[in-house]
């Protein structure tokens, strides 16, 4: 039996959709943080380096993976609802702001504080730091230039094209440790090169990270479908005026 995605482009008939899949990724979402962190908390060894402190990684990498990924999601809607002036493809850029800037502020905190007994400081101007609090500022314009303009039709324009023009910013965010002398660390997993860690730390950071993906789809969700609720409901005020 064929499926006709393309009719779920409709705000209207994704809005039942996306309640149907809510429940299911969020409840997945508990299960799956629950379980890496015991992994990462309790059963993965200490590392002979770092000590217990390591342990903040298995929020901090996945974290940090969030922040990057849902701002090119989040650029990607931008870009479709220009080129196909797609309502849903806006509001799905406006539903991911909020959690891609939650993940940045995440992944900073957490960085802050592995930071501290590794390098001595809270905080230093590294690239990859800096690109990444750069990576929330563009977050938070995203949706302050939503909120500063009246007109939904324009400020989703706008946000659009600071979207997409701020995409330029993660390869900077992941290239860094490349491309300039930073305090932080490369990364420990390559698609080219075993993983730099042991096995059960890898498992714990990837059930982490699935966790993070199936809260994003939930949180992400239910603010699309207030996001539709509240243009709809608008809509027919302005009709029945």
């Amino acid at each position: 039996m064929s499926i006709n995605w393309f009719k779920y482009a409709s705000p209207k008939t994704f809005y039942p959709l996306a309640g149907k899949i809510i429940p299911w990724s969020a409840a997945g979402a508990a299960v799956l943080i629950a379980y890496g962190l015991y992994l990462g908390l309790l059963i993965a060894p200490t590392d002979f380096q770092q000590g217990e402190g390591y342990r903040i990684i298995f929020v901090h990498v996945p974290a940090a993976w969030f922040s990057m990924f849902l701002y090119l999601l989040m650029a990607l809607y931008a870009g479709m609802g220009l080129v196909f002036n797609a309502k849903l493809s806006y509001m799905m850029a406006t539903a991911i702001a909020p959690t891609g800037a939650m993940f940045t502020f995440l992944a900073l905190v957490t960085g802050s504080l592995w930071g501290k007994p590794m390098w001595g400081a809270w905080w230093v101007w590294d690239a990859r730091l800096t690109s990444e609090l750069i990576l929330l500022f563009l977050y938070i314009g995203y949706f302050s230039l939503q909120a500063a303009i009246d007109d939904k039709n324009r400020a989703d324009k706008a946000s659009a094209v600071l979207a997409i023009v701020g995409a330029i910013n993660v390869p900077i965010i992941y290239f860094s440790v490349k491309w300039w002398n930073t305090l932080h660390q490369g990364s420990s997993i390559s698609l080219t090169k075993a993983p730099a860690m042991a096995a059960i730390m890898l498992q714990g950071m990837l059930v982490m990270a699935v966790g993070f993906w199936l809260y994003s789809i939930a949180v992400i969700l239910m603010r699309v479908r207030n996001e539709i609720a509240e243009r709809e409901n608008k809509t027919l005020q302005f009709s029945q005026e």
